[in-house]
């Protein structure tokens, strides 16, 4: 293995990580949001949430390839 193989293979470690955490992050502030207005314990709106996690899956895909 060569320097550059070591170094890009720990770059995309780190990628994958990071990229996780802010996934992680983005649901989260998506999940407060949708429940900010409405009664404790009820359910968030599920269509909704599913068209965002697709649009941010797709989005991620689409970075992925860079």
């Amino acid at each position: 293995m060569n320097a550059n193989h070591l170094i890009n293979m720990a770059m995309r470690m780190i990628m994958r990580r990071l990229m996780r955490s802010g996934m992680n992050a983005g649901m989260g502030a998506v999940g407060k949001h949708m429940s900010k207005g409405k009664e404790p314990g009820t359910a968030p709106d599920t269509k909704q949430t599913q068209k965002r996690a697709r649009s941010t899956m797709k989005i991620a895909r689409r970075m992925g390839r860079m």
